[in-house]
């Protein structure tokens, strides 16, 4: 090679680094699949508009949406109006373009910014990359460019399982905020599911399952301790595609159906477990063709989304007998559901229950979570289209010792996509390949794990796996530019389930006294924490709270013992100490995801540290969580006078 031709190589090289380094990419989560940047700046104005340029319903109800979070978010009033495009405005387009698909969209910032894109969905996600960008900046300030963005995975999800432990409906649709600002389109429901009977005694009677869905063709059936009504389930699927996520509710049987088994006894197995339906036994059809058919007939059905997962997960395949009836089971729902006008979706288990009786895989979704129980390359072969869901690497099982208690989010930043299923690693973008998803289990029922504790780890993740599923090429940032950068993001325009308050490492709330019944602008401060404040104790009854939020309950006072203590999500904990009239002393709470902590005067009284719960069998054990997301909505009617609270956002050092 001459010299000369190694200058121009070298010149190339070095302006494409000058070039990088001039012209990145804003930030955004997922990112951006292309960027060119322009000269200057643009800072939204206080009398800026939504000019929309078509008489497009849907396009009218994304400009409302956007006028609604920047509302939240800037606390700055849209107008909205229809007309032509404008500068210093925002203005919303719809334009063909088939290299966008229905999701894609382009964004230009120059005297204006200007959406356009060839669906309303793509518009709003527009409008979720805008609202993240200038979040960032004080002022809102945005760099002029063009953007073009666009997924490479059609299906971009989360699953939830409710069934095991009872998730409000109030946090579902926060979830669905989430999942929807970050560009998270499908979130998948697991509605019945039983706990593991070794921590019940072995015994199927007290192991505790639940139906999350209220019923009327068998009253009875929904779990007492917490369900959605018909209504609100149906209602709640339709404000989430509003929002452009999608609900696929899933009825799992025929294995995991200990909740139909306490109801009608005489359908459960004996060979395998009453977890198991007996598919020899012709009521077990009678009675889920009843049950199917009340959330899914009708004009308006209970599941009104255009998907419906049947379970099929796990059943014993003990002898081909019962593997033939297993697929005979399987077929048969997913052309129940089919006759709906449902597209059925199913776990992967035919390669476990591999036999003769023919299964339906035409325009069927399988999750492809064990290549164990369904080989993806032969699930391919078949005919399925296939969710990547590898359990080793996305699912989350809190505190159970296996799977994961957290994502390791760095491996999966830096090293998986959708195209790898386990160890099996396809072609990116592989037609047969819709997407993925990651999954949180509940298995271990009653083991203190709350609501924010499943967020805690959830929300990271939302996050993390998004930049995968939506842009499945190499990150340009590294993981720790990408940790650090996505701090200063919200979780969703008005949604704080973190409980964060404040700038890092500091003091962000104080009061010189707290008056019983006062309130405060904080509902709650998460992990990590210390509250701090003094008292001059009072006789105080049992259930005396000093604060309490929508979520928990700080007692000064336990309902049971009298002790200082808390209760979140039906469980109450308490610590060694109860205070005595005319006590003065300082009190300090601190919390992280692991314990909650209380010190007097400086000095350790208790950690709840995670505990032991030991059944029968002492190589199964159960941790017990005491964590707390601290209360400050409102003051209790406490007769005690506390003085000098101090909140801060991490915990202190004794």
């Amino acid at each position: 090679m001459s010299i000369l031709i190694k200058i121009i190589l070298l010149t190339i090289i070095m302006n494409a680094k000058v070039m990088a380094s001039v012209n990145p990419k804003p930030f955004v989560v997922p990112e951006l699949k292309e960027w060119k940047r322009s000269d200057g700046c643009f800072i939204p104005s206080s009398s800026m508009k939504i000019i929309y340029t078509s008489n497009d319903k849907q396009l009218i109800t994304v400009a409302q949406q956007f006028a609604d979070d920047y509302q939240k978010m800037f606390n700055q009033h849209l107008e909205i109006v229809k007309g032509k495009p404008s500068k210093g405005n925002f203005v919303f387009t719809l334009k063909s373009d088939k290299k966008l698909g229905k999701e894609g969209y382009t964004i230009k910032i120059s005297d204006g910014i200007v959406f356009s894109a060839p669906t309303p969905q793509g518009i709003y996600w527009g409008t979720r990359t805008i609202l993240q960008l200038m979040e960032q900046s004080s002022n809102r300030q945005l760099v002029k460019g063009t953007v073009r963005d666009y997924p490479d995975y059609p299906i971009r999800g989360f699953m939830l399982d409710c069934g095991r432990k009872y998730i409000p409906m109030s946090y579902l649709k926060d979830l669905v905020k989430v999942m929807s600002y970050y560009k998270m389109n499908v979130l998948h429901l697991h509605l019945n599911d039983n706990g593991v009977h070794d921590y019940f005694n072995d015994d199927w009677q007290k192991t505790y399952a639940a139906f999350r869905l209220e019923s009327d063709t068998y009253p009875g059936l929904t779990s007492c301790d917490g369900s959605y009504t018909k209504k609100e389930f149906r209602d709640f699927q339709k404000e989430a595609l509003m929002q452009n996520v999608e609900i696929i509710p899933e009825i799992d049987v025929p294995a995991h159906s200990l909740a139909f088994t306490h109801f009608k006894p005489e359908i459960g197995s004996k060979e395998y477990g009453m977890d198991h339906l007996d598919l020899f036994n012709p009521d077990t059809y009678t009675f889920l063709d009843g049950l199917f058919k009340e959330y899914l007939e009708g004009d308006d059905p209970v599941f009104c989304g255009k998907r419906v997962n049947i379970g099929t997960d796990e059943y014993s395949n003990k002898d081909k007998k019962v593997v033939e009836k297993f697929r005979y089971f399987t077929d048969r729902y997913i052309r129940y559901v089919e006759s709906f006008g449902k597209q059925a979706c199913l776990w992967g288990s035919l390669t476990h229950a591999n036999g003769d009786t023919p299964v339906k895989s035409e325009n069927v979704i399988m999750g492809a979570w064990y290549n164990g129980y369904a080989d993806p390359a032969t699930m391919m072969k078949q005919g399925y289209h296939l969710i990547s869901m590898p359990d080793a690497y996305i699912y989350i099982v809190p505190a159970t010792g296996y799977y994961n208690d957290y994502l390791n989010e760095p491996m999966l930043y830096n090293e998986w996509t959708p195209a790898h299923i386990g160890k099996a690693i396809f072609e990116e973008k592989n037609p047969s390949i819709l997407g993925g998803m990651f999954a949180e289990w509940n298995d271990h029922v009653g083991n203190g794990i709350t609501v924010k504790d499943i967020h805690h780890r959830v929300f990271p993740a939302i996050q993390t796996l998004t930049m995968k599923l939506w842009n499945a090429q190499k990150p340009s940032l590294s993981y720790d530019e990408f940790k650090q950068l996505r701090s200063s993001l919200s979780e969703a325009p008005g949604i704080n389930q973190l409980g964060r308050i404040g700038k890092p490492h500091s003091l962000v709330y104080e009061r010189q006294t707290v008056e019983p019944g006062s309130q405060s602008e904080y509902q709650e401060i998460g992990y990590n924490y210390t509250v701090s404040f003094d008292i001059e104790a009072a006789e105080e009854r049992q259930g005396t709270v000093l604060f309490r939020s929508p979520n928990a309950v700080f007692y000064l006072s336990d309902p049971v013992k009298g002790m200082i203590g808390f209760s979140r999500d039906g469980y109450l904990n308490n610590f060694f100490y109860k205070m005595k009239p005319g006590d003065k002393v300082n009190i300090q709470i601190m919390g992280d995801n692991k314990c909650t902590t209380l010190f007097v005067n400086g000095k350790l009284v208790e950690s709840l540290t995670p505990r032991n719960v030991y059944t029968k069998d002492p190589e199964k054990v159960m941790h017990y969580m005491s964590t707390l997301v601290f209360p400050l909505a409102k003051a209790g009617r406490f007769k005690s006078k506390i003085h000098n609270l101090k909140v801060y956002n991490y915990c202190l050092e004794q």
